[in-house]
């Protein structure tokens, strides 16, 4: 049993060493914000799926708070069906490439 622990123990620390080890490149992020610009990069655009949707603009956003939106996309505790889509495709290191892309911005 004492195995069956330290190994979930193992574990779990080997997940958090893995998620401190990615870090946002902003310019990884050029490839990956096609998807991205149709929307956010327009001032004033209105979404209208699945309703009419006023789109923020993102740019000079805190790279946190982009990474805990598409994290909470990609889980589902975000509903835009929209946003759930892209970030579900996304890995973390995408995210985190996005989110130092659009944090860089003013």
């Amino acid at each position: 049993m004492k195995k069956i622990f330290a190994l979930l123990a193992l574990a779990g620390m080997a997940n958090l060493a893995a998620a401190a080890d990615v870090v946002g490149n902003p310019k990884a992020a050029e490839n990956k914000v096609a998807m991205c610009i149709g929307c956010h990069g327009i001032p004033g655009y209105k979404a209208t799926f699945p309703e009419v949707y006023q789109v923020p603009m993102i740019g000079g956003q805190s790279a946190k708070y982009i990474e805990s939106a598409l994290n909470a996309y990609k889980k589902g505790e975000r509903k835009h069906p929209s946003m759930r889509g892209i970030a579900a495709g996304l890995t973390d290191q995408d995210i985190a490439d996005v989110a130092a892309y659009y944090a860089q911005q003013k």
